[in-house]
């Protein structure tokens, strides 16, 4: 599916995403043209999602991260559909995860200290609807954070 070429210039965009089409190309050893047109193809394919930009909460006064496991009561048929939506429009809730097993949701939230963070889990988090159990997990450190795949 990928060629040598394709990996090259997808390690490269990787490694450093705000090169310009013309930077990549060179990095990779072709010209701009070519590489504006194989980034075209593996967007259109569906091998390169997009463009985006990782922003550091904490530069921004947000310095605690909590991970929450929720299981949900699923009697009703709109379980799953009500609970996301109420979820979604939570600001602080940066990543929605469902699973398989016994926990079906995982809810990361971000806030500025501890304080902040209890306002949000009594009027927003415990507000959600059909939750059956929930299990917070405070994040210490991240020792790693990379999205980008090996090639």
């Amino acid at each position: 599916m990928l060629d040598d070429l394709d990996r090259r210039l997808l390690r490269q965009l990787q490694a450093e995403p705000s090169l310009t089409v013309a930077e990549l190309g060179q990095r990779a050893g072709v010209t701009a043209l070519k590489t504006m047109r194989r980034l075209g193809r593996l967007q259109e394919s569906g091998i390169l999602k997009g463009y985006h930009a990782v922003i550091d909460w904490r530069v921004l006064g947000y310095f605690v991260e909590v991970s929450l496991r929720i299981t949900l009561d699923k009697t009703h048929a709109r379980t799953f559909d009500e609970f996301l939506d109420a979820a979604r429009a939570i600001a602080e809730v940066t990543e929605i995860q469902t699973f398989l097993g016994r926990v079906d949701v995982r809810l990361s939230v971000i806030a500025r200290d501890m304080a902040h963070y209890q306002t949000i889990y009594r009027k927003n988090i415990l507000a959600l609807p059909h939750m059956a159990d929930i299990e917070a997990l405070m994040t210490v450190a991240t020792l790693k954070d990379d999205e980008s795949f090996p090639l």
